[in-house]
């Protein structure tokens, strides 16, 4: 549910794609924002507006369907949206990047609200889920452990800000600079890591 996240979803896939065939992609929900049902202050809104703009104004090909301001009530809870993402991994592990996806598309392309339950529903939904099972571990015990397991791991390797790149790379957190125009700076920086530090690379965590 971060736009800066949704920003950075070009240039991640293009390193993606080139990255050595070594490295793992590990994804780490961050949290962000805890549950609530209450509406966001029009503070935190002209926030996440002004966040929009700068985004339109600097990412080439990155656009947001503004309709979503006056079609819902915003809700800053993104922990809801991080539980789909776990649940969908659940069901089936590719499924992962999958509800990513779909959850980004459906708040900033489709002026959905991400927060409602009914939202992720149907993100389930259009990814080949089992709705049923999808409704049943998003509430589950074993989801929010998770959930709270992933935040204290991106915690302990010292990330605050999304979205984030860390290589571990001989038991060692190396942060990646996020560039949103080019991924090559990223590509250049992770393999001058593995030169400086020969050993095989263990992981590459988001």
């Amino acid at each position: 549910m971060c736009s800066w996240c949704y920003a950075f979803s070009q240039s991640w896939t293009a390193l993606q794609q080139a990255l050595p065939r070594d490295i793992e992609i590990v994804y780490l929900v961050g949290g962000l924002a805890p549950d609530t049902t209450e509406p966001m202050p029009p503070a935190t809104q002209k926030m996440v507006q002004q966040a929009w703009q700068r985004i339109e104004q600097t990412v080439p090909g990155v656009h947001f369907n503004w309709n979503f301001w006056s079609r819902n009530t915003p809700i800053r809870a993104t922990y809801p949206a991080c539980r789909a993402v776990l649940a969908a991994k659940k069901q089936r592990a590719e499924a992962e990047p999958e509800m990513i996806r779909a959850i980004q598309t459906a708040y900033y392309q489709q002026a959905k609200n991400p927060s409602l339950p009914e939202t992720l529903q149907a993100c389930a939904r259009e990814i080949g889920l089992n709705k049923a099972v999808f409704i049943e571990d998003l509430g589950s015990p074993a989801i929010e452990s998770e959930l709270q397991h992933q935040m204290q791991r991106a915690r302990s390797m010292d990330v605050y800000s999304y979205p984030s790149l860390q290589l571990v790379h001989n038991n060692i957190v190396f942060p990646i600079a996020i560039d949103y125009l080019n991924h090559r700076t990223m590509l250049d920086e992770i393999k001058t890591i593995e030169s400086s530090f020969p050993a095989k690379l263990r992981a590459f965590d988001d």
